[in-house]
């Protein structure tokens, strides 16, 4: 049985910080998998790169109310933080995972910032010489505006459509495919990986396969399909997930999808309990595993260093990188022409049919953790962190304790030797550390939990019809909530 974190430990555990340690990136990511004993021959964190991703949160708004979603309660009353203050993030990301970071510009959703600033912000993680991708439900993201991002650096977009997210006329997954198609042909003919998101529920775990279908269908623009395990964290207001969803049976809802045994245990993406990952290549709508023979691909993972990089957005490069990985690796050459072999006979009829025409779709799994049931050896072994102003934090950990650092105004140099403090609340600056910040909500900033319970006071509040005419006036304000 697990053991979790008290909710003191959870109150003492930070965000990381520079330190001088005399370590290199990729060094202090292999101790942090060491520690664990983690650090296998599959293992990519702490060989391949430093940190899997970071989160970069530029708003806490968001345009929709997802009956899940890891938001805090208090994050519609957030005003946007300074962009100056997302700019020293940004160094200080770069400072500590070095380059070719990913970075997931996000939010809320980061289509709802000032479009300018936006568009500086992309600019500013690419000429650091890190990967900007953008993550976003969709709505806002127009062609005009992808093709704009592009210009200033954008590498990926992650559209995230779902159920949970009760769209208008939508009642099942297979329906919102028709809004995926859309998300598609803007983005379609642009230099841009395209990611999609999904958060898996009980209301759509039966309808993975047909996601699957769909992904694969459309392989030629879709690269990678990401499946979020639902976790009891955040606003919404469904709570812990049904018993049969978990990494084994998701695993196997995107087999049954995809028509084909796909491995997804060849690889570690930091902790196997918090993450899964699957490639396979397409054509003529038929997947073929890449992965099928972990041995092999965990000897070609230990040849890849940090230093090889694949742009996503040329598939010439990625060719040319391994041809000339094959070069400086003579030894692997009987293996790699075995699996090459292996892969001609199997997808032949395939390549022909499909006029030579192979895409790669990889897929995801994430598994986060409830707020309540933190795993220190997950939190350690952390590959998808969180920006905050102290430094990056587990994103589990953070959705943990979110307000501790929404709440917190924010210490900035407005002028020369002047320091002074941002209030997350008024978006003002003040002299002195103000005091502890209270919400105050109305309809028009409550969701999830927090609107649930005003509308549950607004109609306690209305008089019945036996008692209106006796009834005391009501509260002054009964649509406003403190959290």
């Amino acid at each position: 049985m697990s053991c979790y974190m008290s909710k003191k430990e959870i109150a003492e555990y930070g965000p990381y910080q520079q330190v001088a340690d005399g370590l290199t990136p990729l060094e202090r990511a292999r101790a942090r998998m060491a520690k664990h004993n983690l650090m296998n021959k599959g293992q990519h964190m702490g060989h391949r790169w430093a940190i899997g991703c970071v989160s970069l949160e530029i708003t806490q708004r968001c345009n929709l109310d997802c009956t899940l979603c890891y938001l805090s309660e208090s994050a519609e009353a957030v005003k946007d933080i300074p962009i100056e203050e997302i700019f020293r993030r940004i160094d200080q990301l770069r400072a500590m995972y070095g380059p070719n970071t990913d970075i997931q510009i996000s939010g809320g959703d980061p289509t709802l910032r000032k479009r300018d600033e936006l568009m500086a912000i992309v600019r500013y993680v690419r000429d650091s010489g890190m990967r900007p991708s953008l993550f976003t439900n969709g709505i806002k993201a127009t062609r005009d505006m992808l093709e704009e991002l592009v210009e200033n650096g954008l590498v990926d977009v992650a559209f995230h459509v779902d159920l949970t997210q009760e769209r208008k006329g939508y009642v099942t997954e297979v329906e919102l495919n028709e809004v995926r198609a859309q998300y598609i042909e803007r983005a379609r003919g642009l230099p841009l990986s395209i990611f999609f998101n999904t958060t898996v529920y009980d209301g759509n775990f039966h309808e993975i396969p047909a996601i699957v279908d769909f992904m694969v269908k459309n392989s030629d623009v879709v690269r990678l399909a990401s499946f979020q395990l639902q976790a009891d964290t955040g606003r919404g207001v469904l709570t812990q997930r049904d018993f049969m969803i978990t990494q084994q049976t998701v695993a196997q809802q995107i087999r049954d999808g995809a028509r084909c045994d796909i491995n997804f245990d060849a690889m570690d993406i930091g902790h196997s309990k918090c993450n899964k990952y699957a490639m396979t290549l397409v054509a003529n709508d038929k997947v073929h595993d890449v992965f099928y023979d972990t041995n092999y691909v965990q000897k070609v993972l230990q040849t890849m260093d940090h230093s090889m990089v694949f742009d996503r957005q040329s598939k010439r490069q990625v060719i040319e990188n391994m041809a000339s990985w094959v070069i400086k690796n003579p030894t692997l050459l009987p293996n790699s022409l075995k699996w090459l072999a292996n892969k001609t006979k199997d997808m032949a009829v395939d390549v022909v049919k499909a006029k030579g025409k192979v895409n790669k779709l990889s897929f995801f799994i994430h598994n986060f953790m409830d707020a309540c049931h933190l795993e220190q050896e997950r939190v350690d072994s952390c590959v998808f962190m969180v920006a905050t102003a102290e430094g990056p934090i587990s994103m589990c950990l953070n959705n943990a304790k979110r307000d501790d650092y929404l709440l917190k105004p924010i210490p900035m140099q407005v002028e020369e030797n002047t320091i002074k403090f941002w209030n997350p609340l008024t978006g003002q600056f003040h002299d002195k550390m103000p005091g502890k910040l209270v919400v105050q909500h109305t309809r028009k900033t409550a969701r999830g939990r927090t609107r649930e319970k005003l509308e549950a006071e607004r109609l306690a509040a209305r008089p019945t019809s036996s008692s209106a005419k006796a009834a005391p006036a009501a509260p002054a304000n009964p649509e406003t909530a403190e959290v």
